[in-house]
């Protein structure tokens, strides 16, 4: 064997270690969004189960305001149905709504001192407070799991190994432009 055969094989090696590398690297990436997305939906899931309970323990109490209570209900029936469906953004639009809906029901439940005190409500409430803030956590885990895998998608030479084994971009889950704006919280209090 020559020196020039042993040169071409060396860099054939080389060329099939760095394509390996970049696979696995690939699969890796793509797994952390998997992984991100799972975290996101046990977090839902988690909060799906609490919000009948409030809703339960608010009816004894709010006997006026079935409307919120109805349309905290139907928001977490969107979330479920856009988390089953792993639809991306609905699930971003229907967590808007829920979160809206979840705000007029914790400032409607201001004009009722008894469930205010009300223990299991308070504990529900903290609850689900703390849910919604691990949910936060979490979609932005995933959004930063999302880009690094469409950036690694995109670039040079990874796109040739993605677009060789079929890896995708991945959707961000976005917030809508309603949820980016200030929250009239005297508004609230009025309806």
């Amino acid at each position: 064997m020559g020196i020039g055969t042993l040169i071409v094989l060396g860099v054939l090696l080389v060329v099939v270690i760095y394509a390996v590398m970049l696979y696995n690297n690939l699969v890796q990436v793509k797994h952390n969004v998997t992984k991100a997305w799972a975290n996101i939906d046990v977090l839902l899931k988690q909060r799906h189960d609490e919000l009948p309970k409030l809703v339960e323990t608010c009816r004894q109490y709010m006997k006026f305001e079935q409307e919120t209570l109805t349309k905290v209900m139907e928001a977490r029936s969107r979330v479920f149905a856009a988390r089953e469906a792993q639809n991306i953004p609905e699930l971003g639009q229907a967590e808007g709504v829920l979160r809206a809906t979840l705000g007029h029901l914790f400032a409607l439940a201001e004009a009722y001192p008894d469930l205010k005190t009300n223990q299991s409500f308070q504990q529900l409430q903290a609850r689900i407070s703390s849910l919604e803030n691990a949910i936060a956590d979490r979609r932005e885990f995933y959004n930063e799991s999302v880009n690094v895998n469409n950036v690694r998608v995109e670039q040079f030479p990874d796109t040739i190994i993605a677009g060789t084994f079929n890896f995708k971009a991945a959707q961000l889950l976005e917030f809508q432009a309603d949820e980016k704006v200030d929250v009239d919280v005297k508004k609230l209090f009025t309806t």
